[in-house]
């Protein structure tokens, strides 16, 4: 109980508010479409969507300033919830980035594209500038990386959703079994 606490007060602290993102520049545009109510409401088929539009967007940008505001956007048109998304591209933090792009430097290969990990653990390994992770990711290297990350993505956001439809399902199956006991004892 008290990890879930602190878990909801960690997501209070860091999720966005309606107001952080109309200020925000890349979002000003867009403020009063991302503002309306139907954005931050949690529905059914609202959250679901926003868990899939935040692992889609969070694991393949891999920019943190970008990835927020880059699941903010993509949540308007298929009418995802905006929070949720948002909370959702913090799965892809500097804990999980490594083994991320690892994975996707292997799928990449397995697709068919030539990238070579011993390279990414060299330059992991001495401490590379970003000049010398720029030269290795225009190499060969590229084509391999994007096409994982974006495997790895699509099926995250897919696996993401249907676990989301299957756990709000139980929650809800949850609250009217309950409701119906209380009903029952009450006649």
């Amino acid at each position: 109980m008290a990890d879930r606490s602190r878990l909801a007060r960690w997501a209070s602290n860091n999720m966005p508010r309606r107001e952080d993102l109309a200020e925000s520049r890349w979002i000003k545009p867009f403020g009063q479409r991302v503002l309306h109510s139907e954005f931050w409401r949690f529905t059914r088929r609202s959250v679901p969507r926003g868990v899939a539009v935040g692992l889609l967007v969070g694991i393949f940008v891999m920019i943190p300033g970008l990835q927020i505001v880059g699941a903010a956007l993509m949540c308007v048109p298929v009418r995802g919830n905006i929070p949720i998304a948002a909370l959702m591209t913090f799965l892809s933090n500097p804990l999980t980035t490594p083994f991320i792009l690892l994975a996707s430097i292997f799928i990449g290969n397995a697709l068919g594209f030539h990238a070579d990990p011993s390279t990414f653990y060299a330059l992991y390994d001495k401490g590379a500038g970003p000049g010398e992770w720029l030269a290795w990711l225009f190499s060969d290297a590229a084509p391999s990386l994007v096409s994982g990350l974006f495997v790895i993505a699509f099926a995250s956001a897919v696996v993401g959703y249907v676990l989301t439809i299957g756990i709000w399902r139980w929650w809800q199956g949850k609250k009217w079994r309950r409701r119906a006991r209380r009903r029952g004892a009450e006649i």
